[in-house]
């Protein structure tokens, strides 16, 4: 058997919570391959909305195992949390959650250093969550992590204590007083005690050594769907640099964040909205910063999961688009919010850039060029509601020539759109 993926091809939020769930009851087991509580995925059923961090989208459905790989990074106060909430409404994630032994912790200290880094930067900051990515996958490259598995050992809390040591020496440095910043509202000493207690409940919990795991599975013939966090264009290597995450949030990231050979991966799905939007700060080419972008936030609720914060909103932008479909190699498009574009009377698409007055025939290595302006092609909008579609056939002639349109420019075909927010607002081709 084969890994399906699932990813992003934007600036993350593209709605991939929702399609990991829709499509989680054809499989045996979800598994994230990258990111950590910086992610938020969405997902709306039976009227009720829920917000994951860490936890794979497909912990809903309870004859479905879920596993955060090796490549997630864990912070067990947030994950606990996030536990407890879903816990609320019924549904006990201890019984079918696992954890890779291997995945790396986020200390406390990790996010002070996040904050102390993103208030030396100032106006240059890149927009972080504050949830502590960025110093834990340091940690890790730099061989200074602790991973899920040494929590079990009886000195843990002498190599917590040494790595705090070293991140106090750090903050120290830059001039910083830890105790100047609080944690989610808490004094640095209250939140790390809530992070202790959390280290203790999360003991409830199964570790495995996912890499195998996942292949002894494979082997057996269970399916498997890798989930991604983020997106295509914050990839720590192909993404708008410096403006990106901390990970490898492409295909490629799915082997050394789950184990597995790229021989075993299968079909790739990647998801896009039908416009783009970013959060925080960073090149946004095709950025509306008027009514028309004011429209898209207020029409498709565009607020950060993670953050809260207002979503910056613009048309959809193919030459990422294409870049995002070859890097992933892309066999199917799944295309979200359509229903956000139901108001638009014309919609303007992005063919390609101009800078110093020649088109970029390639995607281009520094988006934050101040010279690339977008050139657009102008498509009529479909201008009606979708609340009573029900199958892809039914759509509206002008919607279908927009999707067309999108797959005659990228090659790949689009095979399910989303018109709404709850998992049964999903038309499958």
């Amino acid at each position: 058997m084969k890994v399906d993926v699932i990813l992003g091809l934007q600036w993350g939020d593209e709605g991939k919570g929702k399609i990991v769930d829709v499509f989680t009851p054809k499989y045996d087991i979800i598994a994230r391959f990258q990111g950590g509580p910086n992610a938020g995925h969405t997902i709306i059923f039976e009227g009720k909305k829920f917000i994951l961090h860490t936890i794979p989208s497909g912990i809903f459905h309870p004859t479905t195992l879920n596993l955060i790989g090796n490549g997630v990074i864990l912070d067990p106060y947030i994950f606990m949390k996030e536990i407890d909430t879903l816990s609320a409404s019924g549904i006990h994630a201890e019984e079918n959650l696992l954890i890779s032994s291997r995945a790396h912790l986020i200390l406390p200290s990790h996010r002070l250093l996040d904050a102390v880094s993103e208030t030396r930067k100032g106006a240059a900051k890149i927009g972080s969550t504050l949830k502590g990515i960025g110093p834990t996958y340091t940690d890790k490259i730099g061989r200074n992590g602790l991973r899920v598995g040494t929590m079990r050992r009886p000195d843990f809390r002498d190599h917590y204590n040494a790595l705090k040591e070293l991140h106090f020496h750090t903050i120290h440095a830059c001039g910083a007083d830890p105790d100047g910043f609080t944690l989610d509202g808490l004094p640095f000493g209250e939140y790390e005690k809530k992070w202790f207690e959390a280290v203790e409940r999360m003991k409830i919990f199964k570790l495995v050594e996912g890499e195998q795991f996942l292949n002894k599975c494979l082997d057996e013939g269970k399916t498997v769907m890798a989930e991604g966090a983020q997106g295509t264009l914050l990839d720590v290597d192909f993404g708008s640099y410096p403006f990106v995450t901390s990970s490898n949030t492409i295909a490629a990231g799915v082997c050394n964040g789950l184990g597995i050979s790229p021989h075993r991966i299968g079909t790739i799905y990647g998801v896009f909205k039908a416009y783009c939007t970013r959060v925080g700060s960073g090149p946004f080419p095709t950025e509306l910063k008027d009514e028309t972008g004011e429209t898209l936030r207020r029409n498709g609720n565009e607020y950060g999961s993670t953050t809260g914060r207002p979503r910056r909103c613009g048309w959809l932008d193919l030459p990422a688009l294409k870049y995002s479909i070859m890097l992933n190699g892309v066999d199917t498009l799944i295309m979200m919010k359509t229903d956000v574009m139901n108001s638009f009377e014309t919609i303007k698409v992005c063919l390609n850039y101009k800078s110093g007055g020649e088109i970029c025939e390639e995607f281009p290595f520094d988006l934050a060029d101040e010279d690339l302006e977008p050139v657009y092609d102008e498509l009529e909008g479909w201008n009606t509601t979708l609340d009573e579609v029900k199958t892809f056939d039914a759509l509206p002639a002008l919607l279908k020539d927009y999707i067309r349109f999108i797959e005659n420019e990228v090659g790949v075909p689009v095979e399910m759109i989303s018109v709404g927010p709850d998992r049964v607002q999903t038309l499958s081709r």
